[in-house]
């Protein structure tokens, strides 16, 4: 059965770039705490990435997390909006590698949304840095719908979320769908609950309410696990950070959970 049109297109791209512009000044007004765990651990290091127009504090409670669980962690702070994906990649991803590598080996990292795109971005750049496993948590790993609805202005969208914003289209000649799968062992998780109607109506299929569950598929990807989670909230949830922590130290999530 389709999705059912609940809104005109027209409202739908407005809305999004309104609520895309409010996100984007809450996320810079807040200053993240970094979670470290001092002493080398024989689990190794995760670096943790959050999404665009986020900051570091999206991803405490799964850094926290992590943390607990005895592995030593970077919560990695970006300026998402600012900079390209092959610039965040190299500035801020690289050197955060190096960091973890130095301390404990072997590095994992676990992403929200664009963040693995950058995960994605620095493996293509540096293809035979090894690296430990990864968790995407909603990655646009086909691009997103709600780009493509504010691509046509340009300027807007880079004025809005940045250079790196317009890398993530569904294009086939987009950053997103040009870059190259992922070498590491990688699990995906995907949302499937949307709080917002006016974004759904622009992606078709099952969504999150801003990647749809097709988009976050990767060819090469060692397990897909789908949640009924939303986006925004998606590293927020109990059962994700158990998968995560199943999945870095077992390569595969738990399907069939009772976990909730």
């Amino acid at each position: 059965m389709q999705k059912q049109q609940k809104c005109t297109p027209r409202i739908a791209i407005l809305t999004a770039i309104a609520i895309m512009f409010i996100l984007l000044i809450f996320g810079r007004s807040i200053q993240a705490v970094p979670i470290s765990q001092p002493a080398p651990s024989p689990k190794g290091s995760v670096i943790v990435l959050h999404g665009l127009a986020r900051t570091s504090l999206s991803m405490t409670y799964i850094a926290r997390g992590l943390a607990k669980h005895g592995y030593v962690v970077e919560n990695l702070d970006y300026p998402s909006t600012r900079l390209s994906i092959p610039e965040l990649s190299e500035r801020y991803l690289s050197p955060a590698v190096e960091r973890a590598a130095a301390h404990s080996w072997p590095v994992h990292i676990v992403s929200h949304s664009m963040g693995g795109i950058l995960v994605r971005q620095y493996l293509a750049d540096h293809p035979t840095h090894e690296i430990g496993r990864i968790v995407m948590l909603a990655p646009p790993n086909g691009g997103s719908e709600l780009i493509d609805a504010v691509a046509a202005n340009d300027l807007l969208l880079r004025k809005t979320l940045g250079p790196a914003a317009s890398q993530l289209a569904t294009a086939t000649t987009s950053l997103a769908n040009t870059l190259p799968s992922v070498p590491s062992d990688l699990g995906v998780i995907a949302g499937a609950r949307s709080w917002n109607p006016l974004f759904s109506a622009l992606l078709p299929g099952e969504d999150d309410g801003k990647v749809t569950v097709a988009s976050t598929r990767l060819p090469g990807m060692q397990d897909h696990l789908v949640l009924p989670i939303n986006h925004t909230l998606i590293m927020w949830n109990n059962e994700v950070l158990t998968q995560i922590i199943h999945f870095l130290e077992q390569g595969s999530f738990i399907h069939q959970s009772n976990i909730h």
